[in-house]
């Protein structure tokens, strides 16, 4: 062969240094091989957990992405009207002046007036402390327009979530259910397990609308119908219910299907789950009656209903649960038309994944100990895998459709067995975890706690005395109670409207909000530079971090440029979105591979140094003096969230000989640089499954620091929490929402999940508004950093409406036509191409490809500002007027997550044209 001798693995230049990618969420190991200081060669780190050298065509265009023509150079300060781009450049000194100037007056004034929102959120550990330190309530991160669905459900379900909280047991599982997986996100470690999975001859069944990447290669694609994922479970629940296709022994063992549920309609505590005088839950016997639930020896009982000591009637938690699915709303006759799923595939979908779970079970020779003491000989496992993302997320019912899939796994006894879905450390966590969000202020200004968290009853709430929401996004207030990771796709349109409260600042990192991370994108750019009835900015400063020239820097007031990946510091922390696979906890660093060409500074020594210039009481010593001279190295070594816990795991103590806790060491740096930037720490062999109840594996997690408590994690099928808020809603406590928002909370406040239409299907007129419209990763570009690398953009700097031959004749169209993709809120023109491997009532176009003419530092006659489109144009980010002319954002009610992929759009016919439409998106001025 030509290529036969390439020796790709040979230095290219003069020197190599591994750290870590960061071109997409996986955060794979990488070795950057320089010559002359310049960046040469990026290659996969063979030795890294993450990705053992495999390396995408992101990772290695990482090159491009560090040199740019997009790259920011210096810190600007607006001149001209916000919108236009005009900025005269500044130094530091001045630049960080302004902002301390700026935000010192918010602080002594409310804290709360500053809003500071990131986007890619992975200095997250950072970015939340240093909020809780200024002591706003307004900081999120991206979670809530990405999978905040996914990681909410998971977390009040069974203490862990899909993607990078779990994994498919990739080396056992014989059945795997992949529902809407983005293909730009953990895409090594997947395609990985993918590969291993084809080499055992497992099925790979792709649940999506459109056929790409993953489901390109799975065994069998269904093509449903977007929003209808949950009834398509609903439907394949029943089915096991009805042939008793259940692992009884591990419901009972696991979750809480035999605790007892109070029915007494109408008084305050129906639903609630019956409990002993010392709060225990409590089950029924045959033998003793009642008992507590977590005895050991007993054979509760999961039908029936039975009465109490006190005279209360009670039933299992499974009965409700069987009764709702197995009504006839949830048969596979019923399902089929909904989803576009034929019925009798479903049947036979169900009959495969019993088969593979009961007939197939794994049993792996390991022995190993619960934690009540049993001994066991063997780890048996149901090897059916489940994973999803953000396609069954972005939907205002993708809360409940991820619940679904979890109930679907726990009947099947597949949560942390062999060959089911497995936990990654530091999960699982408590059912939810403990941390709650921050409500008020210490006298020195800080909240009482992260502005993020896990809301467990109605008292958790940042709401008024009246109810309303305190929050600028209205995250945990009674519209969405579970927002755990804020709503910052609300923030604009809040802001400007002062609905609940009016903002000074708006601070945002690396959130691209008037471009492709705006629901809404024209309205949004009119949004940032609307005024009042006195000529000022609704929004009235604006201070923008990123290190390229996005859409969003023109309408900033002050512009902090940041450096890239391979200039800076990060922290791939345990504390924030970890690395880990199931057998094994990860961290991981970036360190400056090479020094920067420009005057620009890392955005984490920024934050860190406007701290102490504001006097935050985490960044000053006892004497006033900075606690981090030297900025987020130091803060990365020398920072703890509780005595001995930091954000690195390795190398920890004085002299660097502990693993997970241990006081600060000053080499700790040192150390993750001479083991490739990463720490890995192998889970216990005894302890790798059954993790939740896992005397091993709990006693190995909390001597890292990942748990307070080796207590058994009790999944929930059924969810008590989520009935509090209900009876709250109904009248019952002392915390109750106001009289608009109690149907609301009652109805989708069901401790049990089920499947409900979009929001937007009620609002729309379906007859004219008949194709649902969504848009896919593209597995070589990540969000919109992408089609501005000269790599990348030569795989594709142009999208297309993707369309089925059926419809596309329907409409009498071919491809390369034109067309108008019109919905309720606007419209856009676009061109078209015919793609058989999209589900007929359904249009999709890559996300992100299109950009603004001018921005990214792009020619004036670039492909993707002229070809190129967003679908966000025809989005809204709010639900039409209610009575009374309220309008509620366009999301999830319980979650508060972007429901993107609710659009419902008509296509019409439209002349040639050379450009897309809108293209320039004027914004206009007062």
């Amino acid at each position: 062969m030509t290529h036969a001798n390439l020796k790709l693995h040979e230095p290219v230049g003069d020197e190599v240094k591994t750290t870590t990618c960061y071109m997409c969420a996986c955060r794979c190991g990488i070795k950057v091989h320089l010559k002359d200081g310049k960046v040469r060669y990026i290659q996969g780190n063979p030795d890294h957990p993450v990705n053992r050298g495999v390396i995408c065509a992101k990772g290695s265009a990482g090159i491009m992405q560090h040199y740019s023509p997009a790259r920011l150079r210096k810190p600007l300060l607006r001149v001209g009207e916000r919108g236009k781009g005009e900025f005269r450049e500044i130094e530091w000194d001045e630049a960080l002046a302004l902002a301390t100037q700026w935000l010192g007056d918010i602080r002594r004034r409310n804290p709360d007036e500053l809003a500071f929102f990131t986007g890619r959120d992975q200095s997250q550990a950072l970015t939340g402390w240093w909020a809780q330190q200024f002591g706003t309530i307004n900081y999120a991160a991206h979670g809530g327009f990405c999978s905040v669905n996914m990681a909410a459900a998971g977390m009040y379900t069974f203490g862990g979530s899909f993607w990078e909280f779990g994994e498919p047991d990739w080396e056992h599982t014989r059945y795997l259910m992949m529902f809407g997986v983005a293909e730009d996100h953990d895409s090594n470690p997947i395609k990985l397990g993918l590969g291993k999975l084809k080499q055992r001859g497992a099925k790979l069944l792709a649940i999506n609308p459109v056929r790409t990447g993953y489901a390109a290669i799975a065994d069998e694609w269904l093509g449903i119908r977007p929003g209808t994922d949950g009834l398509f479970v609903g439907a394949l629940i029943q089915e096991l219910l009805n042939h008793d296709w259940v692992d009884f022994d591990y419901l009972v063992r696991y979750t809480n299907a035999h605790h007892l549920v109070v029915r007494d309609p109408g008084g305050a505590d129906d639903g609630l789950i019956a409990r002993d005088a010392a709060g225990t839950p409590l089950c029924w016997t045959r033998d003793a009656g009642a008992a507590r639930a977590d005895a050991v020896g007993i054979a509760p009982v999961v039908v029936g209903e039975y009465t109490l000591d006190d005279g209360r009637r009670a039933v299992p938690a499974f009965q409700l649960l069987a009764e709702r699915f197995l009504a006839a709303e949830y048969s596979a006759d019923a399902v089929a038309p909904q989803c576009g799923i034929d019925a009798a595939a479903i049947r036979r979908i169900a009959a495969e994944i019993a088969d593979a779970a009961f007939r197939q079970e794994i049993r792996l020779p390991v022995a190993w100990t619960d934690v009540w003491g049993r001994q066991h000989s063997e780890m048996i496992g149901r090897p059916v895998s489940l994973h999803a993302m953000r396609g069954i997320s972005a939907h205002s019912n993708g809360f409940h459709t991820c619940r679904l899939l979890h109930t679907l796994q726990m009947l099947l006894g597949a949560i942390d067995t062999p060959g089911g879905f497995r936990y990654q450390p530091p999960y699982p966590k408590g059912v939810p975890p403990a941390n709650r969000p921050g409500k008020s202020r210490k006298p020195d200004g800080t909240l009482d706690a992260g502005p993020l968290g896990y809301v467990h009853a109605p008292e958790d709430l940042l709401v008024d005395a009246e109810g309303n929401p305190r929050r600028l996004d209205k995250a945990f207030s009674w519209q969405h109670p579970l927002a755990v990771h804020g709503m910052l796709q609300s923030v604009i349109a809040n802001a400007v409207a002062g609905d609940p409260c009016r903002i000074d600042t708006l601070f945002l990192f690396m959130a691209n909000m008037s471009w492709n991370s705006a629901m809404n994108t024209t309205g949004t750019r009119r949004m940032l530079v609307e005024k009042d009835d006195g000529g000022e900015y609704k929004i009235p400063r604006i201070i923008y971090v990123d290190a390229y020239a996005s859409e969003m820097v023109e309408f900033a007031d002050l512009v902090l440029p940041d450096t890239t990946y391979l200039e800076r510091h990060d922290c791939i922390s345990l504390l924030d979105r970890p690395i880990s696979d199931a057998d094994g906890a990860s961290d991981a660093i970036r360190h400056p591979v090479v020094q920067p060409d420009r005057d620009v500074r890392p955005f984490q020594d920024v934050l860190l140094d406007l701290g102490t210039r504001l006097g935050l009481p985490g960044c000053l010593r006892e004497d006033g003096s900075p606690r981090y001279p030297g900025g987020f190295p130091q803060y990365m070594v020398e920072h703890e969230r509780a005595p001995s816990v930091g954000l690195l795991a390795g190398w920890r103590g004085r002299d660097g000989s502990r693993e997970g806790t241990g006081e600060p060491n000053p080499q700790q740096l040192e150390r993750y640089k001479e083991h490739g930037a990463f720490w890995h720490a192998e889970v216990p062999a005894a302890g790798r499954y059954y993790k939740m109840a896992n005397r091993d594996y709990l006693d190995w997690a909390r001597g890292l620091g990942f748990v307070g408590s080796t207590h058994a994690q009790v999944m929930e099928l059924y969810s008590e929490r989520l009935q509090r808020f209900r009876l709250a809603a109904q009248g019952h406590g002392a915390v109750q929402p106001p009289a608009r928002e109690r149907e609301r909370v009652a109805r989708y406040f069901d401790p049990l999940p089920f499947w409900y239409a979009p929001f937007e299907w009620s609002h729309v007129d379906l007859a004219r508004y008949p194709i649902a419209a969504i848009t896919q990763r593209p597995m070589f570009m990540y969000h919109a950093w992408g089609s501005q690398n000269a790599w990348l953009r030569q795989i594709t700097a142009r999208n297309f409406l993707y369309i089925h031959p059926q419809t596309a004749q329907a409409l009498d169209l071919r491809d390369d036509d034109w067309v108008w993709v019109e919905s309720p809120h606007g419209r856009i023109r676009v061109p078209v191409r015919c793609h058989n491997g999209t589900e007929p009532g359904t249009v999709w176009s890559w996300n992100a490809i299109g950009k603004k003419r001018g921005a990214w530092k792009l020619a004036p006659d670039a492909p993707e500002s002229q070809q190129g489109f967003l679908l966000n144009h025809v989005i809204t980010e709010l639900l039409p007027p209610r009575a009374g002319g309220y309008r509620y954002a366009n999301a999830d009610p319980v979650t508060g997550q972007a429901a993107w992929f609710d659009l419902r759009v008509r296509i019409e016919k439209a002349a040639d044209e050379p450009e897309t439409q809108p293209h320039r998106v004027e914004v206009a001025r007062a």
